[in-house]
């Protein structure tokens, strides 16, 4: 299995994020293996939340659906378990505070590293509350993933200082989705990240197309789709194993030329 530090290394980074349960969890098993053989340096595994604050309109339906085909915790680290012996992509979690709380963190973080899950990302925990999660990841080994956004100013610093494993720069204001551009100045938050550390920074929120992924390796040193991904899953269902890989194959080869 490799690591979140060896997903960056000597290459640019290409983060997919799938929302688990949709439309099926014998589909989202399928589909992470499908994202593995077709090159994914990171796969995010989204646990379904009824409230998903940050998420736009494709990954809030995603969840939904997640939701009604019985898509649970327990369920998705039973998933994660048989699969993660097939895979080198390192994993993370994506999901939000109250999943943990209501799961029990400190069970949550177990069943996360005994299933083989090294990273969680929690989209709407600011900074400033960090501590009521950042040290239980570390005692079980598993990076807590900052997030910085263009509104973060002078806390991009202080965020990016005591940063594990990657940065998530948030290019976008707003909630998740796909956009026509990236107007936000991804070379200047950059810049402020890299005079405090030299860790990689991956780009997420409206990046879409094979154009805009290469646009924004140039300065970045990996990109993160999820709506885009999600779309996929939401108009081929079930047949959505195929599309899906070859649009990875697609992104990856643009941010590889």
């Amino acid at each position: 299995m490799n690591t979140i530090e060896q997903a960056f290394a000597g290459h640019k980074a290409f983060i997919a994020y799938l929302a688990c349960g949709d439309p099926d969890i014998n589909t989202t098993e399928e589909l992470v293996l499908a994202m593995d053989e077709a090159g994914a340096d990171i796969i995010e595994l989204g646990f379904p939340f009824s409230d998903p604050t940050a998420e736009g309109p494709v990954i809030m339906a995603a969840s939904e659906r997640a939701l009604r085909a019985g898509a649970t915790t327990d369920k998705i680290f039973e998933m994660v378990t048989r699969i993660r012996p097939k895979i080198t992509t390192p994993l993370a979690s994506m999901t939000y505070a109250n999943v943990v709380f209501s799961y029990g963190t400190e069970r949550f973080l177990a069943a996360a590293r005994e299933a083989g899950i090294s990273a969680l990302i929690l989209p709407d925990v600011p900074f400033e509350e960090k501590g009521e999660f950042a040290p239980a990841c570390r005692k079980h080994g598993i990076k807590f993933i900052s997030l910085v956004a263009p509104t973060s100013h002078e806390r991009i610093q202080t965020i990016a200082a005591e940063a594990e494993g990657f940065v998530y720069c948030v290019s976008s204001l707003g909630v998740t989705g796909m956009r026509a551009e990236i107007t936000t100045d991804i070379g200047e938050m950059m810049c402020r990240i890299r005079e405090v550390t030299d860790i990689p920074v991956a780009v997420g929120f409206g990046i879409s197309t094979p154009e805009q992924a290469k646009q924004i390796v140039q300065k970045a040193d990996g990109v993160i789709v999820g709506s885009a991904i999600v779309k996929l899953i939401a108009e081929h269902g079930r047949d959505a194993v195929e599309p899906v890989r070859e649009y990875i194959k697609a992104m990856k080869t643009a941010i590889s030329s």
